[in-house]
């Protein structure tokens, strides 16, 4: 008598789960009075390797990112946790593909409730087809209208690792290497892997200019419009003077120029990412010339405008996790400092600080630690300190869930 093994084996004990099986991929074994079938996963197709994540580049941490198959995922996380406690919990989702799912977590870490509520979503999603996170993403936050999304993605094995530890949920996706990541605060997408092997005064420098670059991408063409146009109190004589010589030879307003420069600058992006490798470096070459001299020369645009809008694009880059939210609401300022000045952004920022505060996901608010305040898990926003210190406190996203929250810590 001989015994087949198999690292991937499993049993179906009817026809549908028998057919999702073989559409899989597995061999499957029928025997003559048996009442199931044994299947196998000897699946042989071609994939490709693991490489470097091409959005989430570093300088220290570890060189190799999630790639599509879903198996090679979860042994890639297995290989960095060991622990007895690390659950993968499997099950399928679209009623044409069947894509394979994976919810992953630490099981002394989520309430297991959290998990209930989080499979059930996902095995009840109204969908044909799930070819990447985007299709999911949506169903798990709630809204389509969240500018700052509650649920983060990484490509990072590493970086998955850590939010486990930390006591989130993340969810392989079979077919394409981004995974997600519940919940996502909104202090988290400030910070990098590398700021945790760069020395804490240095790593706090960095944090810090991101969140000055932040701002400057946000406020800086809004806040520049409002001064020009209703408090020119506010600006040096030697730059009000500039600004009045260069826009007297412009055919348009302010408003009008600074909407005009972004909305260039966003087709010349689209246009470098969407094509080849080696036109798209052309591309930027031209359009930047369009934008640059070539306006300029031509009297369309003022020097100081085509200032203001450059560093506010480029200052977008520092925070690539908030570039479609910067997209949204940098023209949004800018009509609301045409339309009131100073008044008017402090009231529209009010209302994004109001969103921000008012979005959460599954009982975590993503403003947390700020809002609601926990003074203890500040120290490691408006610094980075060192492992010492945070060694005698590890943190835990449950410490940040709402008083009231359904879900229970762990």
């Amino acid at each position: 008598r001989c015994r087949l093994l198999a690292a991937d084996s499993a049993e179906a004990e009817n026809t549908d789960s028998l057919l999702h099986y073989l559409h899989s991929g597995f061999a499957v074994l029928l025997a003559d009075g048996a009442a199931s079938a044994s299947v196998f996963g000897l699946q042989g197709y071609a994939s490709r390797g693991i490489s470097e994540p091409s959005g989430e580049l570093n300088v220290y941490g570890a060189k190799e990112g999630f790639t599509e198959p879903i198996r090679t995922n979860m042994s890639l996380i297995r290989r960095r946790m060991k622990s007895p406690l690390l659950c993968f919990s499997m099950l399928t989702a679209g009623t044409v593909t069947q894509t394979d799912l994976c919810i992953v977590y630490l099981r002394d870490r989520v309430p297991e409730q959290l998990i209930s509520e989080i499979r059930g979503m996902l095995g009840d999603l109204p969908l044909e087809s799930i070819l990447s996170a985007g299709y999911v993403r949506p169903f798990l936050e709630g809204s389509d209208l969240r500018l700052i999304h509650s649920i983060g993605t990484t490509e990072r094995p590493d970086v998955f690792c850590a939010k486990l530890l930390e006591g989130r949920t993340g969810i392989l996706i079979d077919g394409t290497p981004f995974a997600l990541v519940i919940p996502q605060l909104f202090c988290e997408t400030f910070q990098t892997l590398d700021d945790y092997n760069y020395p804490p005064a240095y790593a706090t420098l960095l944090r810090w200019i991101k969140y000055a670059a932040a701002l400057t991408a946000l406020l800086l063409p809004a806040a520049y419009l409002a001064a020009a146009l209703y408090h020119p109190e506010l600006l040096h004589e030697t730059l009000l003077r500039v600004l009045t010589d260069s826009e007297q030879n412009t055919p348009f307003s302010l408003g009008a120029e600074m909407l005009g420069i972004l909305f260039l600058f966003e087709i010349v992006r689209e246009a470098g990412l969407r094509l080849p490798k080696a036109v798209g470096g052309a591309v930027g070459m031209i359009g930047g010339l369009l934008i640059g001299d070539a306006a300029v020369q031509s009297g369309l645009i003022s020097t100081p405008v085509l200032t203001a809008a450059a560093l506010s694009a480029t200052a977008g880059f520092v925070i690539p996790e908030h570039h479609a939210a910067l997209t949204v609401l940098r023209p949004a300022f800018i009509l609301a400092a045409a339309a009131a000045g100073i008044p008017g952004i402090a009231l529209l920022g009010a209302a994004l600080v109001h969103h921000i505060c008012g979005t959460e996901v599954f009982g975590y608010p993503v403003s947390a630690p700020i809002a609601p305040l926990h003074p203890k898990r500040l120290r490691d926003i408006f610094a980075r300190i060192g492992f010492r210190r945070l060694s005698q406190g590890n943190f835990r996203v449950s410490e940040v869930g709402r008083a009231d929250s359904r879900f229970p810590p762990a």
